[in-house]
């Protein structure tokens, strides 16, 4: 049953994604908002203060390493309690911030904690299910995480001039409240039972991931590095630069997160069915390459591109994940799952962190967005090729590719 670890992933899309809905009132109450066209001045702070304190905030997620490998030695399900419980308690307290660079340090405090339990529900629903169905349990998740994430867009698109950023940032207390009655949803993986009644138990650590499994990991990691080029600031300055920059009315801001919700439920439902039947590889690829032209057409300048360009990017986000969660599953054995999700979280967290720099640097050149997103996402999509570095592992079971497992 995956319906607990779908809520866990729900209560971290709410603590995760509110520095990115909140992040243009985050700049407007600790920056000076002026009346030219720099982005400073649109957006409160510079793009390069942005970028620079939102890739802190990913930096920090390097900490979800060995946070989401010690899964490997005391069970998903402890770990993914422990995750959230922190996680959403350090964003509560963000809320408190009294300055830019306090809240960045605070928030990051808590992003290794949500990152861990992200990866760790992902490896959760794909333990708890078969081959046939291990898609469709990564693409529940993935809208577990997604619904909670558009749950707190949709709230400050409508709210946050009655509740500002430490508002929003406070009603992380809610999903947290909530934590006894995920507790008693999530279960064990039997999968994980069964590995942990083995006598050889690795450390969580790198040398867990033996060297028969490093090849597969360094193609894993490269793929997860060049999506989040593209994601890191996709996603982190597409609210700042609809609220600052082409200044989108917060109610078409709502309908802009609802209409991405719609076509992330069908890109989750698409991208599962092309996984299953297309195989895992073609359809990642195809998700990458979607997520970097949707993003550059996001800041290209006009209101209507923000929008098309948003729902037609989460879709094809969307598409993405149930391809690439399965496989990673289908990659590795019981035993180095949860710590190969750690270095999976590392690479994308340098990833953002490159990206975000790279984009906040360029858009801070003259307001410049549109070639800030095409200079970072478009060479990223190339390595879409890297699917291709691993085995096809459609309709094969983890036990198949790794018996020792």
């Amino acid at each position: 049953m995956v319906v607990g670890v779908v809520l866990a992933a729900l209560a971290s899309g709410f603590g995760q994604f509110g520095v990115v809905a909140a992040l243009g009132d985050v700049a407007k109450a600790f920056g000076q908002v002026g009346h030219t066209a720099t982005a400073a001045d649109q957006a409160g702070l510079s793009g390069t203060q942005l970028g620079v304190g939102l890739a802190i905030i990913r930096l920090a997620s390097l900490g979800s390493l060995p946070v989401a490998a010690l899964a490997d030695r005391y069970g998903r399900r402890a770990m993914v309690l422990v995750t959230v419980g922190v996680g959403l308690s350090l964003t509560v307290v963000s809320a408190a911030s009294p300055g830019y660079w306090w809240f960045v340090a605070i928030f990051a405090l808590g992003r290794p904690f949500l990152s861990a339990t992200n990866a760790l529900t992902q490896v959760t629903a794909a333990e708890q299910t078969a081959s046939t169905d291990r898609a469709k349990a990564v693409a529940f998740v993935a809208a577990g995480y997604g619904v909670g994430a558009g749950l707190v867009a949709i709230v400050h698109s409508l709210a946050s001039s009655a509740l500002g950023f430490r508002g929003i940032f406070l009603l992380a207390v809610v999903p947290l409240l909530l934590l006894p009655l995920i507790a008693r949803w999530v279960t064990e993986p039997d999968r994980f039972a069964v590995a942990a009644a083995a006598s050889d138990h690795p450390l969580p650590v790198v040398g867990a991931v033996g060297r028969q499994f490093r090849a597969r990991l360094a193609a894993v990691a490269l793929l997860g590095f060049a999506i989040s080029v593209i994601t890191g600031p996709a996603n982190s300055f597409v609210f700042l630069y609809a609220q600052n920059v082409v200044h989108l009315p917060g109610t078409v801001t709502a309908v802009m997160v609802l209409g991405a919700g719609a076509s992330g439920l069908v890109g989750l439902l698409i991208g599962r069915w092309l996984a299953d039947r297309w195989g895992r590889r073609p359809t990642g690829a195809l998700g990458m390459v979607g997520v970097a032209v949707a993003g550059v057409v996001v800041y290209s300048g006009s209101r209507p591109a923000l929008v098309i360009g948003y729902v037609v990017g989460v879709l094809f986000g969307s598409l993405f994940a149930p391809a690439l969660g399965s496989m990673i599953a289908e990659l590795f054995p019981t035993s180095v799952r949860a710590s190969v999700a750690g270095w999976w979280l590392v690479a994308g967290v340098l990833g953002a962190s490159v990206g975000l720099v790279a984009f906040g640097a360029v858009a801070n050149v003259g307001n410049r967005y549109a070639p800030a997103a095409m200079i970072t996402f478009l060479p990223a999509a190339v390595l879409a090729g890297v699917f291709w570095w691993v085995p096809e592992t459609r309709g094969r079971e983890p036990e198949d590719l790794w018996p020792a497992g």
